[in-house]
Parts: structure tokens; C-alpha cells; sequence
């Protein structure tokens, strides 16, 4: 089926991406080949690919060092009939953190799940992250599409001074300017007041949560400076006080 008008699948399919912080990860049993599914926590990268933190005691894990093949099933958690929202398989690789990519990795990771500070040192857990082949996504009556990595994937491309600026501008955010993050979530997406903060920034928008509820907050066009950043953090300030509640 086609998706109907208005409707942008790789807007939604980023939005998911984003927004989970839980998902079934299937594997793939070691010698048999047999599928297995288990519920992980997971982050994202600023591409939007997944980050897992799991332990190498798990099965999970043991077949994905042995087979590194995997689908990542994220829904939107609605209430009532879980059918009746968004969802998305996510296919590809679940791969070992690079040495470069590891800090990346664990800061993006603590700040959306601060409490796996707890284990995150622990020997036996180590970050993985999912490169991924493509999606399947499921969005209701004539939404259903396939889309390939570059449709739903952020392009990086000459964002490393924003990508390298990106915790500060979280913490600088979150110390300074609490009520502008509220103000975001409440007038241009609709949220209910809470105590929202910024969990993360790449060149096509923020990331907030307060408590277990996420919002992503797309930018009107792509980024890839701190500058370009902060002007357009303003302009979405403005843009939030003068729409009403």
C-alpha cells in the first residue's frame, strides 16, 4: 500500500527512531540459526541508528557475535490497542562500538537511561550498534513502506563541530534554559506540561523526555553548526511564545 496524502514516512520512521527508548531485538541462536526475540533499552546515535548496551552474558548477545544479523521491532506505545499505532522493523548489523565511537555511544546512552551508570562498567556489558539495511514501516491504513537507510538515516555530513558541541549544548539547555524546553514540548508539540530536557541535538532536530514520555523536536532545515544551532533554537523560541496553548 501507499502511504495517503500529508503523510511522510521518513519523517515518522526518524521520529520512532528517536523516540524509543525500548524495542524486541531479534537474533539469530547461535548454531541452529533459530529466531529469538528479547526486549532491550536503547539510545540513539546521532545518525539515528540504535545503540544497545547488553551484556555478553546474555543470549542476545552471544548471537550476535556469532551472527551479527538482527531486526529491531519499535512501536509508539499508544494507549489502547497497541495495533492501532505507528510501528517500524528496523533490519541490519549489530555491531561492537569502535574504540572512536564508544564515548559517543556511552554519552548518548546515559543521557536517556542515566540509570545505567550503575552497570554500564561492568565487564561483561559492552555498547553495540545496530548499522542498519532498511525499514518496514507500519502506520496505519495505506501506510505501509519500505524505505531504505538514506530516507530515514540524519545525514552527518560536515556536522562535526555541532556533533562535538552537542553535550554541552544539552547541559546548557537543561541548566539555563529549562522553561524554553517546556515551552517547545507545550505549544509546538502539543505535550502536557512537565518537566521536559534535552536529551540530545543533531542536524535535524532535538531530542526531549520527561520521565518515560519522549519528544523529538525537527528543525525546519538541517544544521551543521553550533551557530546554525543556537540561531535556530531561537527562532523556535520565538516561534513557542507566540503560539497559544
Amino acid at each position: 500500500m501507499q502511504p495517503t496524502a500529508n503523510f511522510s514516512a521518513s519523517k515518522l520512521a526518524r521520529s520512532l527512531l528517536r523516540r524509543s527508548r525500548q524495542g524486541a531485538l531479534a537474533t539469530l541462536m547461535a548454531g541452529s540459526g533459530s529466531p529469538y526475540c528479547s526486549l532491550v533499552n536503547l539510545a540513539s546515535y546521532p545518525d539515528g541508528s540504535p545503540i544497545l548496551l547488553i551484556s555478553r552474558l546474555a543470549l542476545h548477545t552471544k548471537n550476535i557475535l556469532a551472527d551479527s544479523r538482527v531486526s529491531l521491532m519499535l512501536d509508539e506505545r499508544v494507549v489502547g490497542d497497541p495495533l492501532e499505532g505507528a510501528r517500524i522493523m528496523l533490519a541490519g548489523r549489530a555491531e561492537p562500538a569502535s574504540d572512536d565511537d564508544r564515548p559517543v555511544l556511552r554519552r548518548r546512552y546515559l543521557n536517556v537511561h542515566p540509570s545505567a551508570e550503575a552497570f554500564v562498567d561492568f565487564d561483561d556489558f559492552s555498547f553495540f550498534r545496530i548499522r542498519p539495511t532498511g525499514a518496514h514501516l507500519v502506520a496505519g491504513f495505506g501506510r505501509i513502506v519500505d524505505l531504505a537507510p538514506e530516507k530515514f538515516m540524519t545525514d552527518l555530513t560536515d556536522a562535526a563541530a555541532l556533533l562535538q558541541a552537542e553535550q554541552e549544548v544539552i547541559d546548557h539547555m537543561n541548566a539555563d534554559h529549562r522553561e524554553t524546553m517546556n515551552l517547545y514540548a507545550r505549544r509546538l508539540l502539543g505535550a502536557e506540561p512537565a518537566d521536559w530536557r534535552c536529551t540530545g541535538c543533531d542536524p535535524d532536530g532535538i531530542d526531549m523526555q520527561a520521565g518515560n514520555a519522549t519528544l523529538r523536536l525537527d528543525f525546519p532545515k538541517r544544521i551543521a553548526t553550533p551557530a546554525a544551532l543556537r540561531q535556530t533554537l531561537k527562532q523556535l523560541a520565538d516561534q513557542a511564545r507566540q503560539t497559544p496553548e
